[in-house]
């Protein structure tokens, strides 16, 4: 329905008001109810009348504070008044002979202002400027709505470009460790081979290969893992997973992650436990989407758990359609306060500000758990530290 206008005639104080509707069906009569009283009314007290359809201007049925239609509103003068429901001409009837005196006071404090002027032609002006013509409040509102919108687009993207300023900052940084291990494992490996035009070396054990080769394995998969989260984090919160769920066993999938990020867990001398039952039912999942979930809260627990802690990881049949993960840890766990936002994007706890990361990761891990239909939450472990749990659809 299109804004209509009902104008006064000029150089008289009149009424303004709103009338706020809706497309639903069951309004129509209400509205054409209202319309042919006010139409009754307008030859002996005129008033402008703007009506709004509430899909086409939301923005002002959210600067009048709208929460039902169809609604009237007396706008002008003040104070503003609100009559919504379905009896509005029942209300209106009750309220009209106290707008009418609101309006005649009203004309008496513009004409007392003429008259006690001393220039009668720039007062005359200044009454007349005093009531504000609606379609200007009107569109006053909608700048003011638009401007708002806009600098909250500006703020959004210089933070965007910022983030990403930081982003490879830290990427070229953080990326040059596992490099280097990679690097250094792979020589080591080439330097174990004998040539023919030098001097033989020492060949390698084959224990020390396999370890070798894991390593530069392991690194270029923290690497691989680095890049996908900041490719990842540049499409925005709000782009969708490709997901391709299949059949996935999760036990094995943890073991193989747990054998691979060993090394870490020893440096720091960590005690690693699983309760993973053997008839754990399969999920519905995307093994490479659920593996990068799995890195990263194992990732977090040996970054934060100190040494000679304790790390658990836990699976749990819960329901006859979830299978649930927990991630447990003896580090310094998350405050009460923070556990609703450490999963936004860019969060970072003020005792983090100092280290490695991006606060991207359990924003990423949100964001998968829940493109599988899934939940993620932390709350304090038993033993102190966090307990991280996620849940994913069992495979039927």
């Amino acid at each position: 329905m299109p804004v209509a206008h009902e104008n006064s005639p000029d150089g008289k104080a009149t009424l303004q008001l709103l009338l706020f509707v809706d497309e639903r069906p069951s309004s129509r009569k209400h509205i054409h109810h209202i319309r042919n009283y006010l139409e009754s009314l307008k030859q002996d007290y005129p008033f402008e009348l703007m009506i709004v359809e509430v899909g086409e201007q939301p923005y002002l049925a959210e600067h009048f504070k709208i929460v039902a239609t169809p609604a009237l509103l007396k706008i002008h003068p003040q104070p503003r008044q609100t009559l919504a429901g379905t009896n509005l001409v029942g209300q209106l009837k009750n309220c009209w002979s106290r707008w009418q005196r609101c309006i005649e006071d009203y004309q008496a404090e513009l004409t007392q202002k003429v008259i006690s002027s001393a220039n009668g032609d720039t007062s005359r002006e200044n009454g007349s400027s005093a009531k504000l013509s609606m379609a200007s409040a009107i569109e006053v509102i909608q700048l003011t709505d638009e401007i708002f919108r806009l600098n909250q687009e500006n703020a959004a993207l210089r933070e965007n470009v910022h983030f990403k300023d930081q982003i490879l900052s830290m990427l070229a940084h953080d990326i040059r460790s596992p490099l280097t291990a990679a690097s250094i494992a792979l020589e080591t490996l080439e330097l174990g081979q004998n040539n023919p035009n030098q001097s033989p070396r020492p060949e390698l054990t084959p224990r020390l290969k396999a370890r070798l080769f894991e390593q530069a394995r392991s690194q270029l998969r923290t690497i691989d893992r680095m890049i996908t989260e900041i490719l990842q984090a540049a499409k925005g919160s709000n782009a969708d997973f490709y997901v391709k769920p299949r059949k996935l066993a999760l036990g094995p999938l943890c073991q193989e992650i747990l054998n691979q990020m060993q090394e870490q867990f020893q440096a720091k001398s960590q005690i690693v436990e699983t309760d993973i039952p053997q008839d754990l039912p399969a999920v519905h999942a995307d093994s490479e989407l659920v593996r990068q979930v799995l890195i990263n809260l194992l990732d977090n627990a040996n970054k934060y758990t100190p040494k000679g802690g304790k790390i658990q990881v836990s699976m749990l049949h819960r329901t006859t359609q979830k299978v649930q993960v927990s991630v447990c840890d003896t580090g310094p766990g998350i405050p009460k306060e923070n556990r609703d936002r450490i999963f936004e994007n860019h969060f970072r706890l003020k005792r983090d500000q100092g280290k490695d990361g991006y606060g991207i990761g359990l924003s990423l891990c949100q964001r998968i758990i829940r493109a599988h239909y899934g939940r993620i939450w932390v709350d304090s472990s038993p033993k102190g530290g966090g307990c991280f749990h996620f849940t994913l659809p069992i495979y039927r």
